[in-house]
């Protein structure tokens, strides 16, 4: 039976991002992070797009809005100190008709109220950032870059454990007993006690709060997103990161073109049910995670408002050809050959019972406990700063 000070269950980048900022708030901490895989990062950080995002989107005043902000900025502070790459290559939002250029401008006020450096431009500029790019407007976000999160996630992982703390790999919990003054995880490598717990399960957020006894604000259904890559000899058609002009009505930001601080680029994703949590091929099929998706009152919610959104994702999903067309939409000279799959993610979606998407971070606490219950995106992006906000929190309560 081991002991620690703090046990975090969840070893993506947000969990070890708030391990690391307890250690810079209190050194001497003995904190354990439990990750249920062979390595860290290996869900959603490790399948990440990439993107350093800028805050562009996200309502004013909201958590993802404040802590993208101040999160990219810890972020590039982070990688510049343990020297990790990353590239402020910018971003176009374009829009390719009248109907998309109205909207446009909504998304730019949303830029400057969350004080975002960004520009409308005409179509000359818009030529002149990405000459094969098909649109009438554009926003211009030059701070908006490329990173690798699983890299990020991998340091901070060295750090943790030469900081005398540690990281247990293939530590699944699977049962976590509460007492009055601490926590006991039963996990695949042993017993834990613990004087606080956190948890940040990501894809499993939902059931690990679960397990702790609580009721989970934000159910968790996941969804897998197909990519594309560009073969070499078509890379010359994207500069940076071209974004469409999101439909206000859906929860998903559209199949765009991602530059890879590795080097290519990619393209995607669309967003489809995934059969299972770690469903990241077609194939991939788990009875409890369909049945627990399809009888989520919100899910059914969602997919009746959106089924013909939902059907055109489907339709992509198994059909190269309208791939390409919803990305010839933003780069016409794309072709089917220019195109070679590319390994697909899952995202955690949080949906309302409502049928409305959860768009905003979810933490919840108790005593000597602090919940991880959604965090969307920009949440690698954001992840040093919901690291710090989840430590002082838990400061709070020592």
């Amino acid at each position: 039976m081991q002991k620690c000070d703090v046990a975090i269950v969840g070893g993506g980048i947000v969990g070890l991002a708030t391990a690391w900022q307890l250690l810079q708030q209190t050194p001497d901490l003995k904190i354990i992070v439990l990750e249920k895989e062979s390595e860290v990062a290996a869900h959603q950080t490790g399948h990440n797009s990439g993107v350093l995002h800028s805050g562009v989107y996200y309502r004013p005043g909201s958590l993802r809005a404040e802590n993208c902000r101040l999160g990219k900025l810890a972020m590039e502070q982070f990688c510049q100190h343990q020297e990790i790459p990353f590239e402020l290559c910018g971003k176009v939002i374009v829009a390719v008709n009248e109907d998309e250029q109205s909207r446009l401008h909504e998304i730019y006020q949303r830029g400057q109220q969350n004080g975002v450096n960004c520009e409308m431009i005409d179509q000359v500029r818009l030529k002149e950032l990405e000459p094969h790019v098909a649109g009438i407007a554009a926003i211009h976000v030059p701070e908006a870059g490329i990173i690798d999160y699983k890299v990020v996630s991998q340091r901070l992982a060295q750090i943790i454990i030469e900081s005398g703390s540690n990281v247990w790999l293939n530590a699944e919990v699977t049962e976590i007993q509460r007492q009055s003054n601490r926590a006991t995880l039963v996990s695949t490598q042993g017993e834990l006690h613990c004087n606080y717990l956190i948890t940040c399960g990501g894809l499993w957020a939902d059931r690990v709060i679960e397990m702790s006894g609580e009721k989970p604000e934000a159910p968790i259904v996941p969804f897998r997103g197909e990519f594309f890559v560009l073969k070499p000899e078509a890379e010359h058609l994207c500069n940076g990161l071209i974004y469409p002009v999101p439909d206000p009505g859906f929860p998903f930001l559209g199949v765009h073109f991602t530059k890879m601080i590795s080097g290519g680029v990619e393209c995607g994703p669309n967003a489809v049910l995934a059969f299972s949590r770690s469903g990241y091929r077609k194939s991939d099929f788990n009875i409890k995670d369909l049945s627990q998706a399809m009888t989520h009152v919100g899910f059914l919610k969602l997919a009746a408002k959106h089924w013909q959104t939902g059907l055109g994702e489907m339709w992509r999903s198994w059909n190269k050809g309208a791939f390409v067309k919803a990305l010839q939409r933003l780069v016409p000279e794309i072709d089917s050959e220019h195109l070679i799959a590319a390994p697909a993610g899952v995202r955690a979606q949080a949906l309302g019972r409502d049928g409305k998407l959860l768009d905003d971070f979810v933490i919840q606490e108790s005593e000597r406990i602090i919940h991880v219950g959604n965090a969307p995106s920009p949440a690698a992006t954001a992840s040093l700063n919901i690291g710090k906000l989840i430590a002082e929190r838990l400061q709070k309560q020592m």
